[in-house]
């Protein structure tokens, strides 16, 4: 009979804070809701994050941490089941500095490149609790360090009151993304600990993980925490100006009832309160068919000095290597009549709709008009926003970048959502588990494929790998990009895969 001991269950590694006690699963020892940084209520409200506390002792992290206080997500959308942010583990709190950590071994010696992944969400949803978040597969798979996090989001973490409230709330409208820089200082410092290289940090994320991303290249204090970059699905090119931030932080105040002179109340109130009022506004946001933009990081000229990728790449972070990438159908998780037919279509477009429409089925004769209409709304804004972030950096001359688009649809409800929004994350992280993808053969080479990438270009900076073809950095010349194929298989690096339709768009 085999014999266990405690730590061969339950390893427990030292960090500068005190000792983790964490969990063993198929080879990969997992650390959960490790803190990175101090309670953020109260008098730490809108502040920029503090260092953790030390402990004595072992503490157990086998458990998630607090996600960040948001809206519940609405489980009646179809699409609710494929994000699935109506499932994230740990519950909601405001008390939220903390990361989930995957590893293959615990030798100190082994320098194993590290994986930071940012969640999804934009700026006011998501965590790094969430099942799609799950690091386990790909530390295994990519033999990495797989790191995720949660931070302040919403109102909690860009609520900008550098106008109102002086010198104390300097940097209150970046605090969410001064909390990530924590997080990247806490690996920095700890890392090895758990078998990671602190001088090969991947940050990578989609969606608002990517836009994430995208400013924190332009952070100055984030320069040196992380050697390479991967924005997928969320090229953010600039942040929100100071003024309609300042005009977001007076509504805020308005909803609560606080003047400007009486701001000490804000640290006083439940945070259910604060997120209420967040959500009047976010909930006014959608209904006039915007995404929620009342809170995002605020270019204040400080902790972030300039627009993230406008008017180019930014110096401070030229000596990064970047991957940029979509799904070719990203906004279909946004339209709702599924039952368009080609004559509304065609109307839909206006003047010149036929010559347009005429474009698009050429690529594609039997698409539905549904698809085709998600394929140009995404085109004019998620693919022209990635053109122009991998043109910027390629026309830097620093660092490479790669750009590949996924063309895959998702099975999911009979594929009528094509190439959605988000399916690229699962196979990113070697999991086909849930609905955007499923366990079939076509997923599980994808997911090898594109795993094997991202595990690539975390270790050396470039994602040339054994599983997939010759895959050439983008230039202005060549704009080579990988194409992730419906067949389960990378169909090679082509140069400006569906370049009409980009140069269409280009000027519009």
């Amino acid at each position: 009979m085999q014999t266990f001991k405690a730590s061969d269950l339950f390893p427990i590694v030292e960090t500068a804070q005190g000792k983790l006690r964490g969990l063993i699963s198929g080879g990969v020892s997992s650390f959960k809701g490790i803190r990175y940084g101090a309670n953020t209520t109260g008098a730490n409200r809108y502040q920029p994050p503090v260092a953790p506390p030390r402990w004595a002792g072992v503490q157990d992290a086998t458990g998630h941490g607090n996600h960040a206080p948001q809206m519940p997500s609405n489980r009646t959308r179809e699409y609710a089941d494929l994000i699935m942010f109506d499932q994230q583990p740990g519950g909601m709190g405001e008390d939220c500095l903390v990361l989930n950590l995957w590893t293959p071994t615990r030798d100190a010696n082994a320098r194993l490149p590290v994986m930071v992944h940012l969640h999804g969400g934009g700026y006011y949803a998501g965590s790094g609790n969430s099942p799609v978040s799950d690091g386990e597969m790909l530390a295994r798979f990519g033999n990495a360090v797989v790191v995720t996090l949660n931070h302040r989001i919403g109102s909690f973490g860009f609520l900008d009151l550098s106008n109102i409230g002086g010198e104390r709330y300097a940097q209150s409208g970046m605090v969410g993304m001064l909390d990530i820089v924590a997080a990247l200082q806490w690996v920095r410092e700890n890392i090895a600990a758990f078998g990671g290289d602190p001088s090969r940090v991947l940050v990578f994320g989609q969606s608002g993980g990517g836009a994430k991303t995208s400013v924190l290249m332009a952070m100055p204090a984030a320069k040196g925490l992380f050697h390479r970059a991967g924005v997928m699905s969320g090229s953010a090119l600039r942040a929100t100006t100071p003024d309609h931030a300042g005009t977001a932080a007076e509504t805020f105040l308005k909803i609560l009832g606080i003047g400007k002179d009486s701001l000490d109340k804000l640290h006083t109130l439940p945070f259910q309160e604060l997120l209420a009022a967040q959500i009047t506004m976010e909930m006014a946001d959608r209904a006039a068919g915007e995404a929620p933009r009342s809170f995002s990081p605020v270019m204040n000229g400080s902790s972030l000095p300039r627009q993230p990728f406008d008017p180019d790449a930014p110096e401070v972070s030229s000596d990064v290597p970047m991957i940029v990438s979509t799904v070719l159908d990203e906004r279909s998780y946004r339209a709702v009549n599924f039952d368009l037919s080609e004559a509304e279509l065609a109307k839909s477009l206006g003047p010149n709709g036929d010559k347009l429409l005429a474009l698009y089925r050429a690529e594609d004769p039997t698409g539905t008009p549904y698809l085709i209409q998600a394929r140009m709304i995404t085109d004019k804004t998620f693919r022209k926003a990635a053109h122009a972030q991998a043109e910027r950096k390629a026309a830097q001359g620093g660092a490479p970048v790669w750009t590949y688009l996924w063309t895959a649809p998702s099975p999911a409800y009979g594929g009528r959502f094509g190439a959605t929004h988000g399916v690229d994350v699962g196979p990113t992280k070697h999991d086909i588990r849930y609905g955007l993808n499923g366990p079939n053969a076509e997923s599980v080479r994808l997911a090898n494929q594109l795993a094997s990438a991202w595990a690539a270009f975390a270790a050396t900076g470039n994602p040339n790998n054994p599983l997939t073809p010759e895959w050439p950095a983008f230039t202005l010349e060549h704009r080579a990009t990988m194409v992730f194929d419906k067949d389960g298989a990378v169909t090679g690096s082509q140069d400006d895969p569906r370049g009409a339709i980009r140069e269409f768009w280009a000027t519009r």
